[in-house]
């Protein structure tokens, strides 16, 4: 996984130029994503829909994607159709004829490139015309046209004047991240139509196990994309100018190879499945392969995501089965071992018509860089030096960008504020709120004023949502279109008018308070995560290194935990500190189950409001189960210990209503198992929608459960959606639950009172929870 910092140049930044307060689409009460370069406006709109027509140059087929795309979307989103009977309105023109849009100032040099995606719209009374150098200029015309209509007192309205446009750089991808879950095709084909929306040309998708390899069967997962699945998932992309992009580790981050027993052999080091042998010829042999697999599958598409992604061992091994070590010793050092794989990888992929874009990190140094392909693109920048030297020996650059890294449950997008949080502590310092920053800020200030513009030959920006943690991927789409908007546009708008745009462009013009919801869904996530105290984890196995280095021995992998109270004596003697000690925690968890009716509140009248990506709402309807469950169980546990306490005080003079506390504590543990039961099969449900199953089995394929010994993923934890609720899972809270029964039937015999029969099945994940529950 990518991290990346931010440095701010002072100068131009090619045809960003100054960002404004307000951009005059908006200021005018229009939304469109990316914002235009160039927009003139005269001071009226104009009633647009009803009777106009829809005029075809002779250079525009009646099958182009654009004319089917601006018939669908004004259909969807406007109710409109175009060459409708009866008096004519207006006259809406397409048309393409090469040089017709001049373009100005871009970072990207390759100003062809840049011209085949540019175009122009006049808009005047009764005519409309959409002129661009190629087909592609044409179809983001029209996707700015469709966005640009406003509905406004019952009318659809279009500003007068005239927009030029054109992006800074020419690629603006998004990584997918289908490493741990399968999208179905549909789900599929609707997240590259959303993509090409907001004019972003292309999808890196990583698959891994998730694909059929012929090369390399062992490591095809249950759900898999066949070569025909693949192929057409390509031709669908490139029909909308969006390119599909396999992406594929190495020599690190193949887990997924290097678990099966067929590859053990090409370990780096017999005892890590993290890094492959880079002097091993076999390692090659099998890499080759499954790059041809996807080559074959891939058939239209120009480029190749060969992730060169935290190799930390590379040019350390030297053992019975892999000698990277005297490599680097003849080569002079790691980092020209890294040259040698990505030479030897991307030279087949090169050889195959394929550009190859790699990260350039460590542990290659400026001084290796020669040592490269200089048909390599970099897939990040690094900082003046490196980027300097990369530019001199020829090898163009992407600015890298992240939804998200480790966050779980949702992205960053706003930050709970340090005197909300648990682990941070309370601070009198007015600047504490501010700790980090919301992540498209970040976004948008690293593409827009990396010193990248200065130091690199840049072609493009990149933004990852990594499936690390096991998000969703609905929950990346606003970090999605700021960096795609960013790098159309650098500099303007703002990063809070990218957002203010965004939600009715997505949603549709009737939704509110989704600034609310999406600050609500980030304060949430964090508050999730940090009600919960880290520990050593001993469910899992030890991680065996990390860009520390190898450890000697391993070290334990981390968790979190809740404290649980005591168990009862037999006498029901209860002495605990556990809501003293954790009165901030209670405190805390109170305050965020009122946030949490605010975000269920919200996210219930959106649903009812959205035009558009309801199913979005609905994931994060589930994810705010989770707030909610979270919430629920540590109050539960609260409400136990008082109980509890309640019984020990009562036990000598009412017996029976000291065993009554103690029922009362485990209907509470009962509830809380039904909380969470609940809220994990609403997730498998709603994210079922558009995943495939997480199975051990299906279609004669078995997936072989081998964590990862040196990234710890969450997803990687458990072979189903149980991931979801792992922490639960590893919570010994059934024992501290089934330790209290046994305590209250001790005391039920002393006292001649009814004992229980209750067993709190804490590792069931069924909605209905198993608990049997009877009087003698």
């Amino acid at each position: 996984m990518k991290s990346f910092l931010i440095a701010v140049i002072i100068g131009s930044l090619g045809s960003g130029a100054v960002a404004q307060t307000v951009s005059p689409l908006f200021a005018r009460g229009y939304t469109v994503l990316p914002e235009p370069q160039k927009i003139f406006l005269q001071d009226h709109d104009f009633a647009f829909g009803e009777g106009w027509q829809l005029k075809l140059d002779k250079s525009v087929a009646s099958n182009d994607v654009a004319v089917q795309v601006l018939r669908e979307d004004l259909a969807d989103r406007f109710d409109v159709t175009l060459d409708a009977a009866g008096k004519q309105a207006g006259v809406l023109i397409l048309r393409i004829a090469k040089d017709s849009v001049t373009i100005g100032n871009a970072q990207d040099n390759n100003k062809a490139a840049l011209e085949e995606q540019a175009y122009r719209i006049d808009l005047h009374k009764n005519s409309v015309a959409i002129t661009a150098n190629a087909p592609t200029g044409l179809f983001y015309g029209v996707e700015t046209l469709v966005q640009l209509v406003k509905l406004e007192k019952g009318k659809l309205w279009l500003p007068e004047g005239s927009i030029v446009d054109w992006p800074d750089l020419q690629l603006r991808q998004i990584y997918w991240d289908n490493n741990h879950h399968l999208e179905r095709m549909n789900a599929f084909k609707h997240a590259l139509r959303q993509a090409s929306f907001y004019k972003i040309n292309g999808f890196v998708v990583k698959l891994n196990g998730h694909f059929q390899y012929k090369s390399a069967p062992a490591v095809v997962q249950p759900y898999a994309l066949s070569p025909a699945q693949l192929q057409e998932l390509t031709d669908y992309g490139l029909r909308y100018h969006i390119q599909l992009i396999p992406y594929l580790d190495g020599p690190a981050h193949v887990a997924f190879i290097l678990k099966h027993p067929e590859y053990k052999h090409l370990r780096a080091f017999p005892d890590s499945n993290y890094e492959i042998c880079v002097t091993n010829p076999a390692s090659y042999k099998l890499l080759e392969g499954m790059y041809q697999d996807m080559l074959d599958a891939n058939k239209g598409v120009k480029y190749f995501y060969l992730s060169t992604d935290e190799p930390y061992f590379l040019g350390m091994s030297h053992n019975s089965q892999c000698n990277e070590a005297d490599l680097a010793k003849q080569l002079g050092s790691p980092g020209q071992v890294f040259a040698h794989f990505v030479t030897k990888s991307s030279d087949y992929l090169h050889d195959r018509g394929r550009t190859v874009i790699f990260w350039g990190e460590s542990p290659l140094t400026p001084s290796d860089i020669p040592a490269l392909p200089s048909y390599l693109v970099n897939g990040e920048v690094y900082g003046p030096t490196f980027d300097k030297a990369f530019r001199q020996h020829g090898i163009r650059q992407m600015i890298y960008t992240s939804t998200q890294g480790a966050e779980e449950m949702f992205p960053d997008y706003s930050i709970l504020p340090q005197r909300k949080r648990l682990h941070q502590g309370e601070s009198d310092d007015e600047f504490a709120d501010h700790q980090s920053d919301p992540i498209i800020g970040t976004i948008f200030n690293k593409i827009s004023s990396d010193s990248s513009r200065l130091d690199s030959d840049l072609i493009g920006e990149i933004n990852a949502g990594w499936g690390d943690s096991g998000l969703h991927p609905e929950t990346f789409w606003l970090g999605y279109v700021a960096s795609g908007a960013a790098g159309w546009h650098p500099g303007s708008p703002s990063p809070q008018e990218v957002m203010s745009t965004f939600y009715p462009l997505f949603y549709g013009s009737r939704v509110v308070s989704m600034n609310r919801i999406y600050k609500l869904m980030s304060w949430q996530a964090q508050a999730w995560s940090d009600s919960w105290d880290p520990t050593p984890s001993k469910a899992r196995k030890p991680l065996w290194g990390s860009y520390y280095g190898i450890f000697t021995p391993p070290h334990l992998a981390h968790d979190q935990t809740l404290p649980l109270p005591p168990v009862p004596g037999a006498d029901l003697n209860y002495s605990s500190t556990w809501s003293t000690t954790n009165a901030r925690r209670i405190s805390l968890i109170s305050r965020a189950a009122e946030r949490n009716d605010d975000l269920l509140g919200l996210l219930n009248e959106n649903m009812q409001r959205a035009q558009f990506d309801r199913y979005n709402l609905e994931v994060y309807l589930s994810i705010a189960a989770f707030y909610r469950q979270n919430v629920e169980m540590i109050a539960g546990i609260h409400r136990m210990d008082m109980d509890l306490a309640s019984a020990s005080q009562i036990k000598d003079k009412d017996p029976k209503e000291a065993i009554a506390d103690v029922d009362r504590a485990l209907d509470t543990a009962t509830s809380i198992l039904a909380e969470r039961n609940q809220a994990l099969q609403n997730a498998i449900t709603t994210w079922g929608k558009t995943w495939h199953p997480r199975v051990t089995e299906a279609n004669s394929r078995h997936f072989l459960h081998e964590m990862d010994d040196v990234k710890d993923h969450l997803p990687d934890r458990t072979v189903d959606m149980t991931y979801l609720v792992y922490r639960e899972k590893i919570l010994p809270f059934g024992k501290w639950v089934n330790a209290i029964t046994a305590a209250r039937n001790q005391f039920a015999q002393a006292h001649h009172l009814p004992t229980r029969e209750y067993q709190l099945a804490w590792e069931d994940f069924i909605v209905t929870p198993q608990v049997i529950t009877r009087g003698d």
